[in-house]
C-alpha cells in the first residue's frame, strides 16, 4: 500500500460535513464521557487504581458480550459486568495489595468469558470487533439516552462524596480516625467507577478504556496539585481526546480508539514536558545556600 493510499484512509475528509450531522450522538457521547472520566480519573489517580480500570473494563467486555450473545443489550450487560467487577473489587480488595491481586484474578477470567461470548456470537464480527476496540457508528437514540442518564448518577453521586472522597483518599487512616466513612465511601466509588467504565468500553473499548479514565488526570497531575485546577484540566484533557478523536474518526476508516489514544497520550507528553521544563528552571533558579559554598570560596 502507498503512502498517500494509507493517508487517505486515515484522513479523508470527503463529505465531512453530512457525516458530522449524521454522527451528532457519537460528538455528544464523547464530550459527556469525557467530562466523566476527567472527574471521576482524579480519584482514580489519588487510590493509585489504574490497575482496578483496567480489571472493571474486562468484567465489563464481558457483560457486553454476554448481553450481545443473549440479546440482553450491550449497555445493560456492560453495566453489569461493570458492577459486579467494581463491587468485587471494592468489597475484597480494601488494601492496596489486595485489590491488585483481585484485579489480576479479574483481568483474565472477564476477557477469556468475553472472547467466549464472542466466539458463539453469530451476528456481524464488526460489533465483536468494536467491543474492544471502539466504535462511533453504533451510538444510537436509546444509547445515548443511557448515556446521558448513567452521567447525570454519576456526577450526583461524585458531587455528595466529593469532600470526604477526597479526605479519605488523601489519607485513609486519618479520615477514619475522624469518623469518615471509608470503606462505604470506597464501596460507592467503584460503584461510580463501574458504571463510568460501562459507558466507556461502548465508545473506546475496552483494551483502551485507561485512556480516558486515567491519562486527562495523569496529564493534569503533572500541571499542578491544587483541588480545584486538576479535575479542571483533566475534564478539558478527557474532552478534548474524546471529542478531538471523534471528529478525526469521521475522517478515516479505522476504529476511533486510534485517535482518542494518541491525543489523549500527545497531551500527556506535553505535559510531562512543561513539568520538565519548570522543575529545571525552579532548580536553576535557585541560590546556592552560603552553608552549601566551599570555605575557600567564601574567604575569596
Amino acid at each position: 500500500m502507498h503512502l498517500t493510499d494509507l493517508w487517505n484512509q486515515i484522513f479523508d475528509f470527503t463529505d465531512y460535513g453530512q457525516l458530522l450531522v449524521l454522527l451528532r450522538n457519537s460528538v455528544i457521547a464523547g464530550a459527556v464521557l469525557g467530562l466523566l472520566g476527567g472527574l471521576i480519573g482524579v480519584f482514580v489517580m489519588s487510590r493509585d487504581m489504574a490497575f482496578a480500570v483496567h480489571g472493571i473494563s474486562e468484567l465489563s467486555f464481558a457483560g457486553a458480550s454476554a448481553g450481545l450473545l443473549l440479546g440482553v443489550g450491550v449497555v445493560q450487560g456492560s453495566i453489569i459486568g461493570s458492577l459486579v467487577a467494581a463491587l468485587l473489587i471494592g468489597v475484597l480488595g480494601s488494601r492496596a495489595r489486595d485489590r491488585n491481586s483481585v484485579t489480576a484474578v479479574l483481568m483474565p477470567f472477564g476477557l477469556g468469558l468475553g472472547i467466549l461470548c464472542l466466539a458463539l456470537y453469530p451476528g456481524r464480527s464488526a460489533n465483536k470487533f468494536g467491543l474492544l476496540t471502539g466504535q462511533i457508528v453504533a451510538i444510537d437514540d436509546p444509547q445515548i439516552g443511557w448515556l446521558i442518564a448513567i452521567a447525570v448518577v454519576v456526577l450526583i453521586g461524585l458531587a455528595i462524596v466529593w469532600r470526604p472522597l477526597t479526605f479519605a483518599s488523601i489519607d485513609a487512616d486519618v479520615a477514619a480516625a475522624r469518623g469518615v466513612p471509608v470503606r462505604a465511601l470506597s464501596i460507592v466509588f467503584m460503584l461510580l467507577l463501574g458504571l463510568t467504565v460501562a459507558v466507556s468500553v461502548q465508545i473506546v473499548g475496552a483494551l483502551l478504556v485507561l485512556s480516558i479514565l486515567v491519562t486527562p488526570a495523569a496529564a493534569a497531575l503533572k500541571l499542578s496539585s491544587s483541588p480545584l485546577v486538576v479535575p479542571l484540566l483533566s475534564v478539558a484533557f478527557g474532552v478534548t481526546s474524546m471529542v478531538g478523536g471523534i471528529l478525526l474518526a469521521l475522517g478515516g476508516s479505522v476504529p476511533i480508539s486510534p485517535y482518542v489514544t494518541t491525543i489523549s497520550f500527545a497531551i500527556y507528553v506535553v505535559c510531562r514536558i512543561i513539568a520538565g521544563a519548570r522543575r529545571r528552571r525552579g532548580v536553576s533558579g535557585r541560590r546556592m545556600p552560603v552553608a552549601a559554598v566551599p570555605r575557600e570560596e567564601v574567604a575569596a
